[in-house]
């Protein structure tokens, strides 16, 4: 690693530090390189492109919801290369992390998968469309679930419980997933249809209408889907 940007500084220099690179306010000072990742919000991505004239230098994104085609102003060879995985700078170890890219060519996708084989044992190439339906489906399962957590534990801390006696339950839901499908694994009273305990249910959120909402529509939705079947 060469060089770290960012327009501030201190969001720079510790990832600079860390590689024994340089840490870059200005995008006019960028060095010559292999390869440059614009990993920025999704709505930054063109924005910055826009601002670089790499020539024939090879650039990607990292956004799983943004086509490739978004840095084509910043040169002739470009890509995407997308972490299928949630990140943040504060998880003391990195988790596997599947790779999904692309190229504008034969020969700029051959050299991003090969980069990216060397982070990951788990690199597919996938095309825009297939990109964005796993993007909108890892914002389902991550940050749906995540949001179901949250208001279960506020749920649970108003009632003077500990949430962490729920930790062994999302375990093993999140664990069953990799060996069966998760439509043959739903349990629970609304695929039951134990009406006396939804009600009972219902009965306890009288005090929190957003929760019972939420609670309703789940159990609609759960209903719905497993008349298919």
């Amino acid at each position: 690693m060469l060089q770290v940007w960012s327009r501030d500084l201190s969001h720079a220099k510790p990832l600079a530090e860390e590689f024994g690179a340089k840490p870059e306010t200005s995008l006019k000072n960028l060095r010559s390189a292999d390869i440059y990742i614009i990993a920025v919000p999704d709505d930054a991505i063109a924005n910055v492109a826009d601002q670089l004239d790499l020539h024939n230098h090879l650039v990607v994104h990292t956004a799983g919801s943004v086509s490739k085609d978004a840095l084509q102003k910043a040169s002739r060879n470009f890509g995407v290369l997308y972490p299928l995985q949630s990140l943040r700078k504060e998880i003391p170890v990195i988790p596997e992390i599947p790779f999904l890219v692309d190229g504008n060519t034969s020969d700029d996708l051959t050299l991003i998968f090969d980069f990216a084989e060397t982070i990951s044992k788990r690199v597919r190439v996938a095309n825009d469309e297939e990109r964005k339906k796993l993007h909108l489906s890892a914002v389902i399962v991550s940050n749906f679930s995540n949001h179901l957590f949250a208001i279960a534990e506020e749920y649970i801390k108003k009632s003077n419980s500990d949430f962490s006696l729920l930790y062994p339950l999302i375990n093993e839901i999140a664990r069953r997933i990799e060996f069966e499908s998760p439509a043959k694994l739903q349990t629970g009273p609304a695929v039951r249809k134990d009406i006396e305990t939804l009600r009972n249910h219902e009965e306890l959120l009288k005090d929190y209408p957003e929760i019972k909402n939420l609670y309703a529509l789940f159990t609609k939705s759960i209903q719905e889907f497993y008349k298919r079947f």
